[in-house]
């Protein structure tokens, strides 16, 4: 009987490690780093931004932020401190954003700019999809 625990018991475990590993691996984010002199790809011209095509786009534009966004109820698309330079876009129909230093970040919500510069420490807001 105790062999059968320890086997089922082994089973469960590399089940759940499976699982977490599978739940780890990147999903729908979009993390970015630019080139060191700034400069935009050629193929971008104006009007073509990412902000400009997803839901929510976020830049660190300053030193570093906490950045969580979530889809309620469902997966968390990131939860990482990003620094400055790097950003992410995505295209869900609802999420729950909540941003460590909301004057490290340039936030647009479908396509429009979302001043939260004078936000405190740990703002949160949710952006529906248009």
């Amino acid at each position: 009987m105790a062999i059968a625990g320890a086997i089922v018991l082994l089973v469960i475990l590399v089940v759940l490690g499976g699982y977490f590993f599978y739940r780890s691996l990147p999903g729908n984010s979009e993390v970015l780093v630019p080139n060191q002199s700034g400069a935009q790809p050629e193929s971008s011209s104006p009007g073509t931004a990412a902000e400009d095509f997803k839901a929510l786009h976020i830049r660190v534009v300053g030193e570093a932020s906490d950045v969580l966004v979530r889809v309620p109820g469902g997966d968390v698309l990131i939860d990482t401190t990003m620094t400055k330079g790097e950003y992410v876009s995505y295209d869900e129909p609802r999420m729950d954003v909540t941003l460590g230093t909301p004057s490290a970040v340039e936030v647009h919500v479908n396509g429009e700019p979302k001043d939260v510069s004078q936000e405190e420490p740990g703002y949160t807001f949710t952006v529906e999809a248009e």
